[in-house]
């Protein structure tokens, strides 16, 4: 019920939401580059992997050619529970629903009954988006970021 949901919302918008594939890899290097500051931005094989690896959700917003937004997702199987690892979308491609239907998309694929991400305490938007979207404030990391910043950890029941 929930995918047909996503796919209606999608349905109105000019993009749409795809599976992500290590050709993808030069748009989402560009992509972390435009949304995270250096400190925050995967290195190569990070970028590599979430694109390779078995296992991984990896799903792309798209509007025409151009890679727009991606969230990566990981599950832990022993602890029931999966991470959304990142989530960005371009600045002239935000306040559109991107984010919230990435994220949507991210919690079906994951599969897991428990969802768990972190963000920079300072990214309010953010927040906003994932406390919407059902998130709870679980923890604290401190320092975690570049330049010391807390991490908050989010947690949501699916």
């Amino acid at each position: 019920m929930q995918s047909i949901q996503i796919a209606r919302e999608m349905s109105q918008q000019n993009w749409s939401i795809l599976m992500a594939g290590w050709r993808d890899f030069p748009q989402l290097n560009a992509l972390e580059k435009a949304c995270f500051i250096p400190e925050d931005r995967w290195p190569f094989w990070d970028t590599l992997g979430v694109l390779t690896l078995p296992g991984l959700v990896r799903l792309k917003a798209v509007a025409g050619d151009c890679m727009v937004g991606f969230v990566g997702g990981e599950r832990n199987h022993a602890r029931h529970q999966g991470w959304v690892t990142t989530l960005g979308v371009l600045p002239d491609f935000r306040r559109r629903g991107i984010a919230r239907a990435l994220l949507s998309v991210c919690e079906v694929e994951l599969a897991m009954p428990v969802i768990r991400l972190c963000v920079r305490e300072s990214n309010e938007a953010a927040i906003r988006l994932y406390q919407s979207a059902g998130y709870q404030l679980e923890s604290h990391w401190k320092k975690y970021y570049a330049h010391g910043e807390t991490a908050l950890v989010f947690e949501k029941s699916v």
